[in-house]
């Protein structure tokens, strides 16, 4: 019977809440690929910044509803691991913007690359 109310106290959350969570995550995962494909007018600086505040705001949910962190069990441990989720938060955020930023500024326009098609298919026609 101990080995019973051990597992209550202690328990992965009900169905109902894990399909809160699954609903949550899922609706935090439609908004930015609808604000990307429907033209919204936002700019490309508001859009990043809602795209990276619902990215963290998954987080969160993935963290309390499947992960079950919360300020009931072994406060210290939670507070660490609380911490520990923010400073990894921070990491991906931060590197994800970074990756982003150094691709758009190393990736070659367009625009270059029809007119470096257009050269090769002169050498090509110069050549053949």
């Amino acid at each position: 019977m101990s080995a019973h109310s051990h597992s209550e106290s202690h328990g992965h959350g009900t169905m109902g809440q894990l399909m809160i969570g699954f609903a949550l995550a899922a609706i935090l995962t439609i908004i930015p690929f609808f604000l990307v494909m429907v033209d919204t007018g936002l700019s490309r600086t508001a859009l990043v910044g809602i795209i990276m505040g619902l990215g963290a705001v998954q987080i969160i949910v993935h963290l309390v509803y499947f992960l079950h962190l919360n300020s009931s069990s072994e406060e210290g441990w939670t507070l660490l691991a609380s911490m520990f989720s923010v400073v990894i938060l921070v990491i991906v955020l931060a590197g994800s913007l970074w990756v982003m930023h150094n691709m758009n500024e190393n990736m070659m326009p367009m625009p270059d690359m029809d007119r470096h098609m257009e050269q090769m298919r002169s050498l090509q026609s110069q050549q053949g």
